[in-house]
Order: structure tokens, then C-alpha cells, then sequence
């Protein structure tokens, strides 16, 4: 062979090497990612409103999976104590629960999910159980708004 067809074919194999370290520790899920821009959660939960039905990105530290089916992650907010669900379509994509404490940027449609009072009850009742608070069903007296954003892809890096 030729000493040039010799060191192209090494560089090529050292670019592939390379391409391939560089996304280990990386994992993506569904569609993956490909919106130019991620909005902070804490703007996103300032102005929920403003972006539903829009194509967005978060990223933050995942907090929790559901555990039936891995249908769900909570995504850790720039603001302690807020987070966003994303929700993808069940058996679509899975979530393993061990990427909790992973970095995860999540891309979907957010949506707006109202709620009427019956349900609302239900909800605040299932909230106050989980705090290990009373609840009064009397003292819900407004519909609330859920939102959250409809998955269609992530990239989780492992922490």
C-alpha cells in the first residue's frame, strides 16, 4: 500500500475513535434533540402560557422516573424546589430509573392540561397525601391548569 492510502486510513480510524469517546456517557432517547435553544425551566414556569404548543428544550437534572413504566422524568428546575414533567407516550420511549441525578435535556410540545373542579379535588387530595398533609376538599374552590411538556426526545449524559 501506499504510505497515503496508509495514513488516511489511520486518520479516518483515529476520527471514528474519536466521534465515539466523545458521546459515551451520553444516551438519547426517542427523536433526541434538535430545537436551537433551551429555555430555563423557572422562565418556563414564570410564563407557562406563553410557550403552549411550542417545540422547546429544557435541560436540568433529572429528579424523578416513573417507576411502572418509565413513561416520565421530573427535570430539576435552575430554581430549587421547581421541576417539569416530561411525559412521552407509554412503551415509546423508557426511561431507566437510574438516570436520576443524570443531566437531561428533553425536548417536546408544551402543553396545557385544565382541569375541572372534580379532578382538580382529586389532584390536591393525592398532593397533600404525598406531603403527609391533611386535605379539605372544601378549601379547592378553582380549576387548576397541569402543564407539562409532551416529549418526543432526550439526551441524558451520566453524571
Amino acid at each position: 500500500m501506499r504510505l497515503s492510502t496508509v495514513l488516511t486510513t489511520m486518520m479516518m480510524v483515529l476520527l471514528v475513535a474519536g466521534a465515539a469517546l466523545a458521546g459515551a456517557g451520553e444516551t438519547v432517547y426517542g427523536k433526541g434533540v434538535s430545537a436551537p435553544d433551551t429555555v430555563l425551566v423557572s422562565a418556563l414556569l414564570a410564563h407557562p402560557d406563553d410557550y403552549v404548543g411550542q417545540t422547546i428544550r429544557v435541560k436540568g437534572t433529572a429528579v424523578g422516573v416513573c417507576a411502572h413504566r418509565g413513561c416520565w422524568i421530573n427535570v430539576a428546575s435552575d430554581v430549587e424546589g421547581d421541576v417539569v414533567r416530561v411525559k412521552v407516550k407509554d412503551g415509546e420511549i423508557v426511561f431507566p430509573p437510574e438516570i436520576v441525578g443524570d443531566t437531561v435535556v428533553a425536548e417536546g410540545v408544551w402543553t396545557a392540561n385544565k382541569l375541572d373542579l372534580e379532578t382538580t379535588k382529586k389532584v390536591c387530595a393525592n398532593e397533600a397525601k404525598n406531603a403527609g398533609e391533611e386535605f379539605d376538599p372544601e378549601s379547592v374552590t378553582a380549576c387548576k391548569t397541569l402543564y407539562q411538556l409532551s416529549g418526543t426526545g432526550a439526551v441524558v449524559v451520566k453524571n
